[in-house]
């Protein structure tokens, strides 16, 4: 059962020295910035590590794992749970690496339309093919391509022809008439003995996919039944992050789980076969507890018995030991809640969800007891805009400071935001000039008279090229260019949409930005 963690955290700390240049002292102060950590990392990966190898020995040496979200770049994780890192999944895995093979599963008719991966920009074919790249490069062995739910898709016909090219083995699982509650259909030879048995040599088998639908689960199910006709004994686990079983229903961090998921309508609730089996509260959500009298029925027929009493004792995360804080990851939680809010109130404007995905968030909200106040930047942003009458942007910086970025003739107030933030973490007076006018009009001029743009002022990207050329020059340029790193975990909020490449800048420097609902000029079409 969860326990409250002790309070007591860790912190990391840096400092900067004040410098002297031939205009005198420019830093303005020294300081000491502590960054609030709330997840111990290295005791989760051995813990992890540990429980998913005693899973695999209750089956006997060989045990399929079904990776839910994602197996690297898991930044929600590090957002709600403060020292978390973005790869830990991948770097437990590193610590058996020998012991895994990796399988990637995609749906044809995900590849048949072409589906992108909304956070790269990329379609899941072309997915696939970057997470075998990225698991290779890190040493791990990727056994085959698992193409789900085959019909004849030519589109999937041609990207297992590309796959055969490249040397990658691929197999066809196919479609099953009354999936997933005709367990008598399913397992037998017309349902999951149709499927190709994919072969594979180690005795960890991830099963990952570049999105949701994939098909992973059926993947899992129909290697077992095809093992089980073949006399080897294996097992199936759920690797899923979120919600946490041994938090409570109501906690902050699974509470942004389930902002998260407002476009799918995931729920948390109470395990009710969990508490029934053994009279412990733990906590799961909606699909895996609809699903799992269905997926016991299935284990019956496939192996005479199901080893699980509960869609919780399916699951194998450790998550919920390692938190050291929990009054830290509370409150992060609570920012990436409103974050989430905000993202959905922009994403309806733009016509990627609708009210009910906004509802979802205003209700997760108020359990959560979130405000808009909770985040300094926003009072802030909102106070520079009236105060200017133009669009405008505040970033709460590690040492609790927050600064400002107001709209000029030249510079949008993202870019004006990030050269004010850049000033402040490398302590130097705000009135000192960095970018001189005579760099920045020859690139605003470029753009019009040249590019074609219509908006004059330099996006974020743009300033800091402009700081590049300018630190060839002026020392405290180069000086400024050396905080970029410390950027990353800052918050930031704007009055208005971002543009799109304003946008990915600050997700590259770690930058976590939040914008109002609305857009500087009515129009139809958006772009810069």
């Amino acid at each position: 059962m969860w326990k409250k963690p002790r309070e007591k955290s860790k912190k990391r700390l840096f400092s900067r020295r004040p410098q002297v240049y031939n205009k005198g002292v420019i830093f303005v102060e020294k300081r000491d910035i502590a960054v609030k950590i709330g997840f111990d990392n290295d005791k989760y990966l051995a813990l992890q590590a540990e429980h998913i190898k005693e899973r695999r020995s209750q089956f006997g040496g060989k045990l399929y794992l079904e990776f839910g979200g994602k197996l690297f770049d898991d930044y929600h994780a590090s957002r709600v749970l403060p020292g978390f890192q973005p790869d830990s999944k991948i770097r437990m895995l590193a610590t058996m690496r020998e012991e895994v093979e990796i399988v990637v599963a995609i749906c044809a008719g995900d590849i048949e339309k072409s589906k992108i991966r909304g956070d790269l920009g990329i379609s899941y074919d072309e997915d696939v093919l970057r997470l075998i790249d990225v698991f290779r490069e890190l040493g791990f062995y990727v056994g085959s391509v698992v193409i789900t739910r085959y019909a004849g898709q030519s589109a999937a016909d041609a990207f297992i022809k590309r796959l055969t090219a490249l040397g990658i083995r691929s197999y066809k699982h196919y479609p099953i008439s009354g999936y997933p509650s005709g367990v008598s259909h399913i397992v037998s030879e017309e349902g999951l003995g149709k499927n190709e048995y994919i072969e594979t040599s180690r005795s960890v088998v991830v099963v990952t996919a570049p999105g949701p639908g994939s098909g992973k689960m059926a993947t899992c199910l129909s290697q077992l039944y095809h093992e089980h006709k073949r006399g080897i004994r294996a097992g199936y686990a759920k690797y899923e992050t979120f919600p946490i079983w041994n938090l409570p229903l109501k906690h902050p961090v699974n509470l942004a789980y389930e902002a998260a998921t407002a476009d799918l309508n995931d729920v948390n609730m109470i395990d009710p076969f969990h508490l029934e089996a053994y009279g412990e509260t733990t906590v799961n959500y909606n699909r895996d507890v609809e699903i799992f009298p269905v997926l016991a029925a299935m284990f019956e027929k496939i192996q005479g018995q199901c080893p699980y009493k509960s869609p919780t004792d399916m699951g194998v995360n450790m998550a919920g030991f390692a938190i050291v804080d929990d009054a830290v990851c509370q409150q992060a939680s609570r920012m990436e809640i409103l974050r989430r809010y905000y993202a959905g109130a922009v994403d309806r404007i733009k016509g990627k969800c609708d009210d009910s995905v906004v509802t979802k968030l205003e209700m997760v909200m108020q359990q959560s007891g979130v405000t808009p106040e909770l985040c300094p930047a926003v009072q802030a942003s909102l106070d520079k805009a009236a105060e200017t009458g133009a669009p405008a942007g505040a970033m709460v910086l590690p040492d609790g400071a927050v600064v400002t970025g107001k709209t000029s003739s030249l510079l949008g107030p993202s870019a004006a935001l990030l050269l004010n933030a850049l000033k402040h973490l490398a302590g130097i007076r705000h009135d000192l000039e960095l970018i001189p006018a005579s760099v920045i009009e020859p690139i605003s001029t470029m753009k019009i008279d040249y590019l074609g743009h219509r908006n004059p002022r330099l996006h974020s990207d743009e300033v800091l090229i402009a700081l590049t050329i300018s630190a060839l020059s002026n020392p405290l340029a180069a000086l400024v260019q050396q905080q970029l790193k410390n950027l990353r975990g800052c918050e930031a909020h704007f009055t208005v949409i971002l543009s799109e490449e304003d946008a990915k800048l600050y997700h590259r420097l770690g930058i976590r930005v939040s914008c109002e609902p609305k857009y500087e000029i009515r129009k139809l079409y958006h772009k810069d």
